[in-house]
């Protein structure tokens, strides 16, 4: 599974790398961009990502710079190429106007970031779990 993760902060990435990598069963592949703009252009396979492999799930944070993950979310979904992606919303927001922002745009899921390092392994593990064996996926 090729996975997108669209996160500004370095070490929810950098966490987010580790769970993949620790967990065994997992085969997935993760690339990481840090901001709304760098997400769109890695979709759309342009300039420096020409010829990159369109992720098969994304882990979109809300607050990004340049666009925000609200925008880059209603971008993905409203593009013929992009829409059957599925989207996880992953975030440190536990406003309820945010959950429902994300769902208006057609987030698939919107999960929220746990403070503590074994919830947060837990639930990105999970997470991918879900999607890459639980779910069935377009190819």
């Amino acid at each position: 599974m090729q996975i997108l993760l669209v996160e500004d902060n370095p070490a929810d990435a950098f966490l987010t790398q580790e769970a993949l990598r620790q967990e065994k069963s997992n085969d997935s592949s993760l690339s990481v961009v840090m901001d709304g703009q760098e997400a769109l252009s890695f979709l759309r396979q342009g300039g420096k990502y020409a010829g990159v492999r369109r992720p098969d799930l994304i882990l979109l944070d809300l607050n990004l710079p340049k666009k925000d993950g609200y925008t880059v979310l209603a971008e993905i979904k409203g593009d013929p190429l992009l829409k059957h992606i599925p989207v996880v919303v992953f975030t440190s927001s536990t406003a309820p106007r945010d959950i429902l922002q994300a769902y208006a745009l057609y987030a698939n899921c919107y999960v929220i970031k746990p403070l503590d390092l074994e919830n947060f392994f837990r639930v990105v593990q999970s997470v991918v779990k879900f999607w890459s064996v639980i779910a069935s996926l377009p190819s």
